[in-house]
């Protein structure tokens, strides 16, 4: 299905979107410690699977003050850009035939949420990078 979008309806882009729902904060603070942001504002378009506040409080005790901690900085990028792709991306795109909405081992929760330059979805998980060998 093809989004009609009258110019100037999403004066918002990503961030400025992300930024004006309140149930994203924790991955916004993810995008901005990561470095992430100069990204995110480029024209796209970007599909952001977005996990919510409530996502981040499912982690294991620990994991989000281990990801913030400024050295494991590429840790936290790498955890940002598993939920980022290139593409507007509705959820009607990634639906299955069987018409389950997901990404990862997550669910849409909150879908098309409209920017400027690209498309939001909330998500009720938080997926993580597999842990790099030591």
């Amino acid at each position: 299905m093809d989004m009609l979008q009258k110019p100037g309806l999403f004066q918002q882009d990503l961030l400025g979107t992300l930024r004006s729902r309140h149930s994203f904060r924790t991955f916004m603070q993810a995008i901005d410690r990561a470095g992430l942001t100069a990204s995110l504002n480029g024209a796209g378009p970007y599909t952001v699977f977005a996990p919510t506040d409530e996502a981040f409080r499912q982690l294991p005790h620990g994991t989000l003050d281990r990801l913030l901690n400024p050295g494991n900085r590429d840790e936290l990028a790498a955890m940002v850009n598993r939920h980022v792709v290139a593409g507007r991306q509705t959820a009607a795109d990634v639906c299955t035939p069987s018409g389950h909405v997901s990404i990862g081992d997550a669910q849409i929760t909150r879908p098309d949420i409209m920017a400027r330059n690209g498309v939001i979805h909330g998500i009720d998980k938080v997926n993580l990078p597999e842990p790099r060998p030591r």
